[in-house]
């Protein structure tokens, strides 16, 4: 999850407001105390019955505890916005700022778990506390690791994603469906440039290129080439076999094996999605690619090029992360409503059809895409409704949906 720096202003202005409140979040109670009748249902002796009843069947905890709308907030703080290694206590602004987008979009509980020592394989420690949560969203957690802690935690009988790689990847397939539109191409015969090979950049190649998704629900792209800091990815490049999730992606893409540059990468592209670094791409690399050609530069606070250096160079549809230009690629739009349409599901996981569901439902709320609106506004929150609908529904057809 990236955030743009602020200007001295705001960030004074940051530090007054968190010192203010002391955080951003607090804990209220649904039920008022307002004698001993009302402390007997709330606590002991009324609680003991709930307990039981819990006890014989713990599915009962949806209906009776706080799980059932509650997520957990994970990192280890190894990979915070663009802070880097910070660890779990500088982590806890960023994680509280998650958890009230949660309430704000989609009505939904969460709460910060700030784990300090980042070395340690906190896998366990993330199963043991599942019990009490509906849900765990994993935030700002390096990769590879990432990707292992995610794996390890699927069959926890919640739903755990991680939001860097399967939000992201998730908004950028609802913004490529509506660029074909805009450009006339086929989403089907695309040929991709990804720049960047870490959390984003490995979720949205396997999105797009249908890497372990079922095919008879995603539909690949033509092709794709991912670089990362030493070029292209290909099969046999030195040194792959160091990181197996490389290694996948080399196995899956650029088949031609090309070698080279970036923008050897980018010379014939219909398509450059940027998950990497600023300042890294020019309009003379933006020519090389096909007509009509889309950029997606997602680097922040500065993109990988500038729009206007993108329009120069010939693209016909841009987009950014950034707020003030048009087509903001957000996480926003797409992981309150999976987590709404999980929770309202009771899904035990969150489904490879679950995603491709939300990115569908992100792009149709958008029913005549034009070059500078192909998503909604991410302060629209008829969206997170409409996500968690088509989320819902996708858990149900699934199989991994649960009547309590």
């Amino acid at each position: 999850m990236l955030f743009s720096p602020g200007s001295d202003a705001i960030d004074k202005d940051a530090l007054v407001l968190h010192a203010k409140y002391h955080g951003k979040l607090e804990i209220r109670s649904k039920f008022p105390l307002k004698n001993k009748h009302d402390l007997s249902l709330a606590y002991t002796p009324g609680v003991a019955e709930v307990c039981r009843e819990i006890a014989k069947d713990k599915n009962l905890a949806y209906r009776y505890t706080m799980k059932a709308n509650t997520i957990a907030i994970v990192t280890d703080g190894s990979a915070v916005l663009g802070l880097g290694n910070i660890g779990g206590y500088a982590a806890i602004p960023v994680m509280e700022g998650k958890a009230i987008l949660f309430k704000e979009f989609a009505g939904i509980d969460a709460f910060p778990i700030c784990f300090e020592n980042y070395e340690t394989d906190f896998t366990d420690q993330i199963r043991n506390i599942a019990p009490v949560f509906g849900g765990i969203n994993l935030e700002d957690i390096a990769a590879p690791k990432c990707f292992e802690v995610e794996d390890a935690l699927q069959e926890i009988g919640i739903p755990v994603m991680h939001d860097d790689q399967h939000g992201t990847a998730v908004v950028v397939l609802a913004a490529l469906i509506n660029a074909c539109k805009v450009t006339g191409k086929k989403f089907e015969d695309l040929n991709i440039v990804i720049c960047g090979a870490g959390a984003a950049g490995y979720a949205i190649t396997r999105l797009l290129k249908c890497i372990g998704y079922d095919p008879n629900v995603c539909t690949t792209v033509h092709e794709i080439i991912v670089c990362d800091t030493h070029g292209t990815i290909f099969r046999g490049r030195e040194g792959l076999y160091k990181n197996k999730y490389k290694f996948i992606i080399a196995e899956e893409t650029n088949h031609m094996a090309l070698a080279g540059t970036l923008a050897d990468a980018m010379t014939g592209a219909d398509v450059f999605v940027g998950v990497s670094a600023p300042g890294i791409v020019n309009e003379e690399m933006v020519r090389l690619m096909n007509k009509n050609a889309i950029v997606f530069a997602m680097a922040n606070p500065v993109p990988e090029i500038w729009p206007d250096m993108a329009r120069n160079g010939g693209a016909a549809v841009i987009g950014t992360g950034r707020s003030d230009f048009p087509n903001q690629i957000n996480n926003v739009l797409a992981f309150p409503g999976i987590f709404r349409g999980a929770l309202d599901a009771r899904a035990t996981r969150i489904t490879d059809d679950m995603k491709i569901a939300a990115a569908h439902a992100i792009a149709d709320y958008v029913p005549k895409p034009q070059r500078d609106r192909i998503l909604p506004n991410i302060l629209d929150k008829e969206v997170t409704r409409v996500v968690a609908a088509a989320v819902a529904k996708a858990a149900e057809t699934c199989g991994c949906s649960r009547e309590i």
